[in-house]
């Protein structure tokens, strides 16, 4: 059984840190850079969207974070030389590892139609290409505007800006593809999509569940706040099919007396719930809360609607269907249901684990539905926690950046600026894969972000890419989605979170937003990688200015030269962000208001909402099993750093299908065995050749391997049918021995 000995964090994490950074950034450039990552003064890292604490440590950061700063302080430049000594065909051939180790972007770059090779072009001449290719469309719809959750609040308000001045909602983001779920789940439920907590609450909290979450590998800053509400006597109920080592102990690195222990317990109650088994587990809790009479009367009376109906159908459900979807034993439930029950305040936490299903926004509803029962949303200590994967994806949403805007924030647009905005939904990421490959869009604009492999079924949109007629990425280093073109395609070099950013008037830093709804300032203090690196704000003002000419009575160059013009904008547009300037100078920032956390629930009820979902129900054949794809320790994103997996014992191989023993034994195989994996979806068979059998502690009937490799497995159609988020957590799969 592959396992990790050592508790997460430690000394493992202090090394893997500084080698990586120094060796990336080295060593005077590298500390300065890690002395400035989260601090007041500095900027915020790229990583998760974990908030900062109100005390701030010297080293104000996670092992992931380093690396991801790290990987953008690097001293490695990707030049014009690099392009001319490697093709696009060559370049295909090399692993995600290998593209990402390169360095950064320096110039833009342009790929001719028919021609093998980028070349470089200026910055004038690639916005003149952009402006003609997306002025030559017959309707702006075949504009396809993406945008990664690494953009700050000021490039991504120009951003969805410039798309509906051009006439179109197709504004998909990589929300769509981790927490769109929640949001809706929640719009619906209580009638934000967003967070209830804020991190004083888990100072507070007398249990936390961690659900559908690996927070030692996605959001590491998270285990000092864990472990902290441990140490108080606070219980952490860990809900999950894979034993993660960060939720069973963990070692805080900066506590040195304790760097050579085994680490310190996080979970209370480890669950390995079936994979999809998620909705049959808050039933069971449910259903024990209402017969040992734990509920919140008061709370249900005044704050909520539909529970009667909701009581009623959860009366007839029986144990057995419970515990086999489960996968759990009625004892585990009891002993859940137990610590929930008697603690006055409870956060529930949660992940992809529970966003990437076909029944995702059934999870995200059923959890609410328990917490409501329990009385434990609007009040301190308590409450519901989506921890958001990426650094700014919620500011984006809140910037505006959505296929599906509110009629009003399009009245504000039409008011302040002077054109119609389209009103018609946009293409969400599904739609612009499906647009793009049936060739109803022919522009592709990428602001950050590796939209080929953070997308499912990536030979489909490898193609989608390939047929238009123009493909622009926005980026700071070369990923796999850059190789796969359309006809014209550029390469535009952009500042990183940590470069300095002069522009017409001076310095410039820009903003972001937590998991919690905190908007604080990022400044970047590293010497960028080139002169012609331009900041996303500023080049997105200029594709604006070059496409829409005298149609725009925006200034947008002025907004480019001065980002104070572009947060007074947002300003007199976004409802919160009065006296944006002002008040996001103040040490902290500031915190956007949050109706559910004091109890105003704007649903169509105006009351909290209990929403029933049937039990999910996989029809798994005996030689089949229920894939997830995962990240490994190593990795940000779709961003790789090397093949090893820490947490997981995992070394020098990520094509490896992480297996329960049994199932081992049960279908055949042997560790080490090498496999083909076929996934199975409407009569429609996705294959993947060489990946090594490796046991691990997983669910019975569940299977692991790793994003992005898997991507290619998770068929494009398999998504939730309200949120449409990519069920990359309930694939269908099967395996037959590899014969050499």
């Amino acid at each position: 059984m592959t396992s990790y000995k050592k508790a997460a964090g430690g000394l493992d994490a202090i090394t893997a840190t500084l080698r990586h950074t120094f060796r990336e950034a080295g060593v005077l450039r590298g500390t300065r850079a890690l002395l400035k990552m989260n601090q007041r003064s500095g900027f915020d890292c790229a990583g998760c969207a974990w908030p900062e604490p109100s005390h701030r440590h010297i080293a104000e950061f996670c092992e992931n974070g380093a690396k991801a700063m790290a990987d953008m302080a690097t001293r490695k430049l990707v030049d014009a030389g690099f392009f001319d000594r490697w093709s696009i065909d060559a370049l295909q051939k090399q692993t995600d590892i290998w593209l990402n180790d390169q360095g950064r972007l320096t110039a833009p770059m342009v790929k001719w139609p028919g021609a093998s090779h980028y070349v470089t072009v200026s910055w004038d001449d690639a916005f003149k290409l952009i402006a003609q290719q997306l002025n030559s469309c017959a309707h702006p719809d075949e504009a396809i505007f993406y945008t990664s959750g690494r953009a700050s609040n000021e490039a991504a308000y120009l951003y969805q800006l410039f798309a509906r001045h051009f006439g179109t909602n197709n504004l998909p983001d990589c929300s769509n593809m981790c927490h769109e779920s929640s949001g809706t789940g929640m719009l619906e439920s209580v009638g934000v999509g967003k967070g209830t907590v804020s991190l004083a609450d888990f100072e507070l909290a007398d249990a936390v569940l961690v659900i559908g979450q690996n927070p030692g590998t996605n959001h590491p800053r998270m285990l000092t706040a864990l472990q902290s509400a441990h140490r108080r006597g606070c219980q952490i109920i860990a809900v999950n099919p894979i034993r993660e080592v960060a939720l069973e102990r963990f070692t805080h690195p900066q506590e040195i007396t304790k760097l050579l222990s085994r680490g310190e317990p996080i979970a209370t109650l480890y669950l390995q719930v079936k994979t999809g088994g998620d909705i049959a587990l808050f039933k069971g809790l449910m259903r024990l809360v209402i017969e040992k009479d734990h509920i919140d009367p008061d709370f249900i009376e005044q704050f909520t609607s539909d529970f009667e109906s909701y009581k009623t159908k959860l009366s007839k459900l029986s144990w057995d269907d419970i515990l086999h979807a489960s996968g759990l034993a009625h004892e585990e439930i009891e002993k859940c249901a137990a610590i929930l029950s008697s603690s006055k305040r409870v956060i529930a936490c949660w992940a992809m684990g529970l966003t990437q299903h076909e029944h995702a926004v059934g999870n995200i509803q059923e959890v609410t539905n328990l917490m409501l029962m329990l009385g434990q949303i609007g009040k301190p200590g308590a409450g519901l926690c989506p921890v958001r994967g990426h650094s700014n994806v919620q500011g984006d949403r809140t910037m505006g950046i959505w296929e599906k805007p509110s009629p009003d924030f399009l009245d504000k647009l039409k008011a302040r600026y002077g054109f119609d905005p389209p009103y018609e939904h946009g293409h969400d990421t599904i739609g612009a894969i499906e647009a793009m490959r049936d060739r109803r869009a022919k522009v592709f604009v990428g602001l950050g972000g590796n939209f080929l492999s953070a997308t499912p079924d990536t030979p489909i949109t490898a193609q989608a890419l390939q047929n238009c007629q123009l493909t622009v990425h926005i980026a700071t280093k070369l990923n796999r989605g850059h190789l796969h073109c359309g006809d014209f395609a550029l390469l535009l070099p952009a500042l990183s979170r940590v470069d300095k950013d002069m522009q017409a008037h001076g310095p410039q830093f820009v903003t972001v937003e937590d998991s919690m709804s905190v908007v604080h300032a990022s400044r970047g203090h590293i010497t960028p990688p080139s002169r012609d690196v331009m900041s996303e704000p500023s080049i997105i003002a200029h594709m604006a200015h070059a496409t829409l000419g005298v149609r725009s009575r925006v200034d947008w160059l002025s907004l480019a030269g001065n980002y104070d013009l572009i947060r007074d904008e947002v300003a007199a547009v976004i409802p919160h962000f009065e006296r944006f300037n002002e008040r996001v100078r103040k040490p902290d920032g500031f915190v956007l208001p949050n109706d559910a956390a004091q109890r105003r629930f704007e649903t169509s009820t105006k009351k909290a909402r209990f929403m029933w979902h049937d039990i999910a129900r996989f029809a798994l054949e005996p030689h089949q099993l229920l894939m997830m794809t995962i990240r490994s320790h190593d990795q940000f994103n779709t961003t790789v750093y090397s093949a090893n997996d820490r947490y997981r014992s995992v070394k020098g191989n990520r094509h490896v299908i992480l297996m329960n023993e049994s199932d081992i034994g049960r279908l055949g195989f042997a560790e080490g065995d090498t496999v083909r994996i076929t996934s199975h979806f409407k009569g429609v068979h996705r294959h993947l050749d060489g990946f090594k059998v490796t046991p691990f502690a997983i669910a019975p009937s569940c299977a692991a391997t790793y994003f992005p490799e898997c991507n290619a497995l998770v068929p494009l159609g398999q998504h939730d049918m309200r949120s449409r988020t990519p069920a990359s957590k309930s694939v269908v799969i099967s395996l037959t021995k590899h014969v050499t």
